[in-house]
Formats: structure tokens, sequence, C-alpha cells
């Protein structure tokens, strides 16, 4: 990797953290296949949504860059992908600065789409900004407290997929609810396999992830039923909720997952599980990606 200077636009995209944003825009097609046959798709709110899901994952990523530098919880022995603050790229101010530029835009992305879809939206956007500083940040933070993989979950899986819905078509339809759920779910592995490289570093840190209090073994059970379970769920539509045999087509991603959850399984190493890391986002986007055309594709005939 090339030298990043402090204060350079490459310290703000490391910052960013680029192999992680495809968990931002999985969620919004999802929603958006439901929206099409649910009423139909709105092309700016849907854009609008892909962009304040963007902005929302940047803020958290600038969050949890300064939050977890400020807390200790990255220090000189990190074993995962190089962090700004931690590096002296970017000072936590900047990086606060930065946070309120981007949830700044946010907001004005969420007054957007309450007007289109009322005041409610912007309600679910301060809370989402308020989770996003909190994960890491404030008194209590969530992911100190093992609550991190359910806000992951709750926040780019259920109000993602089915916000993106509802400010399209003004419905909360089951089908959003189901479809939702495969998509936090791999999400939320993205989290797993971060707090299983990080067990030594957050223990010392007090950083109470659920990898710290069920160890290692337990935080590969989780990510397996995290990702075997959403293939259950395309599986699940086709038979039981009369969509067509399209729907099946993430399941072309099962062979990944497979190699995938050997790497997880086994490695112990940073560099071995920041590679996963970044693969597991990258099958999360895939898995969306298919999962929308699948759904796009109507009922069975």
């Amino acid at each position: 990797m090339s030298e990043v200077r402090p204060g350079s636009l490459g310290a703000w995209v490391m910052a960013m953290r680029p192999r992680t944003l495809p968990v931002s825009i999985g969620p919004v097609l999802v929603g958006t296949a439901v929206a099409s046959v649910e009423g139909g798709v709105r092309l700016a709110p849907a854009l609008a949504a892909g962009l304040g899901a963007l902005l929302l994952q940047i803020g958290s990523n600038f969050a949890n860059d300064v939050f977890d530098f400020e807390k200790g919880a990255d220090t000189a022995d990190r074993i995962g992908p190089p962090r700004a603050a931690q590096l002296g790229l970017l000072s936590p101010i900047a990086l606060k600065r930065g946070l309120f530029v981007v949830f700044g835009l946010a907001t004005l992305v969420g007054v957007y789409l309450s007007t289109v879809a009322g005041p409610a939206i912007l309600g679910v956007g301060v809370v989402s900004i308020v989770a996003a500083i909190t994960y890491t940040g404030g008194p209590w933070p969530l992911g100190y407290h093992g609550l991190g993989d359910l806000a992951v979950f709750v926040f780019f899986g259920l109000v993602a997929v089915i916000g993106t819905t509802f400010v399209q078509t003004g419905t909360l339809p089951l089908l959003a609810w189901l479809c939702a759920l495969p998509v936090g779910g791999l999400a939320t592995a993205i989290l797993v396999v971060n707090n299983l490289r990080d067990v030594e570093t957050d223990l010392v840190a007090g950083k109470r992830t659920l990898a710290v209090r069920f160890g290692r073994a337990g935080a590969r059970v989780e990510w397996g039923l995290l990702v075997w379970g959403a293939y259950l769920v395309p599986i699940v539509l086709w038979l039981a909720g009369g969509r067509s045999p399209w729907v099946l087509l993430p399941l072309a991603t099962a062979s990944r997952a497979a190699r995938l959850y050997s790497v997880v399984k086994k490695s112990e190493d940073g560099p071995a599980l920041n590679e996963a890391l970044a693969n597991t986002a990258q099958l999360g986007f895939l898995f969306s990606l298919l999962f929308a055309i699948g759904i796009a594709s109507g009922r069975a005939a």
C-alpha cells in the first residue's frame, strides 16, 4: 500500500473503510426489489435511500475509528486493517468534524425522504445516527456491551430493507420483513469476523463483544448460523411464499460461503481474518444483488 499522508484524501478514504461499504447498498437493492412487486419502484426515493444508507455507513466507520481509538481498543497491538486515528493520519477532532459533516448530509437526505414518505422517516434517520454514534461512543457504547451484533442486524437489515420499501410504497409488507432477515444476518456476519479477529485486544480494552463473552468457538458458531440461516429464507419464500424459482438465485453463492466458512473456522491470524471480513462483505452484497433480482421476478406462475 502506498504511503498515506496525514490529513490527505487517502487518510479519509482509509477511515471510510471502502471494503465494508457494500453492506449499505445491498439492503437498498433488496428493499427496492420488494417495492417493485408491492406497488412500484420510485427512482428518486430509492436513490436517496441508497445515498442515506451509504452516508450512515461512512459516519459509523468514522465513529468507530475515533471512539475505539479514544477508548484504547485500537492500539499498536491491533491486527486488523489500519485505522486513521490509530496511525495519526487523522486527529480525533478531525474525525469528529467529519462525523458532523457526514451525518449532517444524511439528515438532509432524511428531510427529503420525510417529504416523500412522512415525518416518521426523519425520526428513523435520527435514531440510526444516534445508534451509529453510540455503537462505540458515549457513556454506554453498544459494541462494548455485547449489543453490536443486534444493532447491526436491526439497522443494516430490518431498518434498511423495510425503510427502503416504505419510502417507495408507503407500506410495510410482510415480504419486506422476511427479505430483511438474510440481509441483516449477512451484515452481522461481517461484524462477527471483525470481533473474532479482535478478541484479545478487545478483552484488554474492556470491549465485551459476543466473541469475547463466548470465545472464538462461539463466534464461529454465530457466523455459521447467520450465514447458513440466510440461505433458508429464499427457500422458504419459494416453497411457502409463492415466489418464483428465481428467488433461489442467492443459492449460487453457497459454495463461496462454504469456502469462506472453512477460513473463518480455522484461521487465527489477523491477515487471514481481515481477508475473510472483506470476503464476507462481498458475499453479503452478491447475495443481496441476486436476491433482489429473484424477488423482482415476481410470483410463481
